[in-house]
């Protein structure tokens, strides 16, 4: 294929006993993908890096030493002061780990969607766990500007910056990459790989391009991702991504796009789908960002000949439950207590206490969700007088809410239900619209609000401020259906 003649490096062989679980980070397995490639028609040799094998998890334990190692070397820490980082999860476990077998203190701020296997591990480690909103990077209370406010208040406390830190693409440059040389024995044709920091793809595409010159490095990046070129291909409707670990609104300085022969782009059902596939045919129990590499790389290796090698990246260990994917609409859901907006706090609770409900949506008769009152807080806030009983409930509803369709899946209200007390559950029925207005308030509304039975059709009285019905059934244009906690 023109693989320049060099000679490879000697990877250490690994002693009988570790000296620490530091020395079980890298030399991770080759390993073959067969029934996978046979299913798409792939002639070339497809081989998968299991970087699940390092000793917490995933490809970022990598970096996480060799940042604090090299930070070490350059006086910059010492045993016993603070590392604050921003991470959506495995950096956090890498460098937890680091810090406990060093001897820091370690604060990990991370965001709302991660996953709680992710923040159990973090506290098992003994981290300082800082949760925040899901927002832009440059917002003030994103993770990495909480990151940074934290480090300006904690004396002796540093930000190794895994985004920014020229470490994180050594450690690929220097060892990732040479892995995979030795294991495949100078000869590979195509790389795919996730972008999350950019630092794996630019340390590994940078050695292979001066070892295997011809080597494609393939790019894989998440719809709602803005990172893949050109920038055209990011244009899209998806303004969340479920996958962890790839994917960004910036593009992260340690990453150099110029070395990416070729972006891919991917979804969320196929990324989940194709780990699913990696676990039950092939026995690889990774992620859904190890599903994402996948499912591009069926797509970019199906011109590769027989004879020809191709590898990817599996990035991270297994993270999903079965029910994942399946809808909202398969629980077997009650209609809501809805409450309108004059009710007073005495009569909110009266209702709540009498209908045996500890929160319900507040409804305009216009149809706009207002927000949710519960129980607990309507009753702590009149008795710190911060509200009267003849007040109107609006003074005590929560204004930020989640909500979620009937169409969603039980994957995405499991991420909300880790943060939020509840989610509001709603539904488009023909007669109903829903906007979104104001940049992070959901409030959400519809054109018009027929309040009839669905049985029956009769326009439905109010009932002490609140709307019900006897038989139970659900109003035809019913906006909220359900509420979850």
């Amino acid at each position: 294929l023109g693989c320049l003649s060099v000679a490879l490096i000697k990877l250490p062989e690994e002693t009988k006993i570790l000296p620490n679980i530091l020395k079980k980070i890298g030399c991770t397995p080759m390993v073959r993908v067969n029934k996978i490639g046979k299913s798409y028609g792939l002639k070339c040799e497809l081989l998968a890096k299991c970087e699940y094998f390092n000793a917490g998890g995933s490809v970022k334990d990598r970096i996480s030493l060799r940042m604090v190692e090299d930070a070490e070397r350059a006086g910059i820490i010492k045993p016993g002061d603070t590392l604050i980082e921003p991470t959506s999860g495995n950096t956090g476990i890498g460098l937890a780990l680091v810090a406990a077998v060093k001897g820091y203190r370690c604060i990990i701020v991370l965001p709302e969607k991660m996953s709680m296997e992710k923040v159990d591990i973090l506290k098992a480690l003994g981290v300082e766990i800082v949760r925040t909103p899901c927002t832009r990077f440059d917002a003030p209370e994103s993770n990495i500007r909480v990151a940074w406010k934290l480090k300006n208040e904690i004396p002796n406390s540093h930000i190794l910056d895994q985004y920014r830190n020229p470490s994180n693409p050594l450690a690929h440059y220097d060892t990732t990459a040479e892995e995979i040389l030795e294991q495949c024995e100078g000869k590979v044709h195509m790389v795919v790989i996730g972008s999350g920091t950019g630092g794996t793809v630019t340390g590994v595409a940078r050695k292979l391009k001066e070892k295997c010159p011809e080597c494609k490095i393939i790019g894989v990046d998440p719809d709602g991702s803005i990172v893949a070129l050109p920038s055209e291909m990011n244009r899209t409707n998806t303004t969340i991504i479920e996958v962890e670990g790839i994917g960004h609104d910036f593009i992260p300085t340690v990453l150099d796009r110029s070395v990416v022969d070729q972006w891919y782009k991917c979804n969320d059902r196929d990324s989940f789908l194709m780990s699913r596939r990696l676990i039950r045919e092939e026995g690889l129990l990774c992620g859904g960002s190890s599903g994402s590499a996948m499912s591009v790389a069926v797509r970019a290796a199906k011109d590769l000949k027989e004879g020809q090698r191709f590898s990817h990246f599996l990035l991270g260990a297994l993270s999903f439950n079965r029910w994942w994917n399946i809808k909202v609409q398969k629980l077997n859901l009650s209609a809501p207590l809805i409450l309108l907006p004059e009710v007073s706090c005495q009569k909110a609770i009266e209702i709540l206490q009498e209908k045996g409900y500890d929160q319900a949506p507040v409804v305009a008769e216009s149809g706009l969700i207002l927000g949710m009152v519960t129980l607990s807080n309507t009753l702590a806030s009149v008795l710190a007088g911060n509200a009267q009983f003849s007040d109107p409930v609006t003074k005590v509803i929560y204004d930020q809410f989640s909500k979620i369709g009937l169409e969603d899946s039980l994957g995405k209200l499991s991420s909300i239900l880790e943060n939020d007390y509840f989610a509001i559950v709603v539904h488009d029925t023909g007669f109903a619209r829903i906007f979104e207005k104001g940049k992070g308030n959901a409030q959400t509304e519809f054109g018009r609000y027929q309040r009839s039975c669905s049985t029956c059709a009769a326009p439905e009285p109010l009932q002490e401020g609140f709307l019900s019905h006897g038989s139970a059934k659900p109003w035809n244009c019913q906006l909220v259906t359900h509420f979850l906690s």
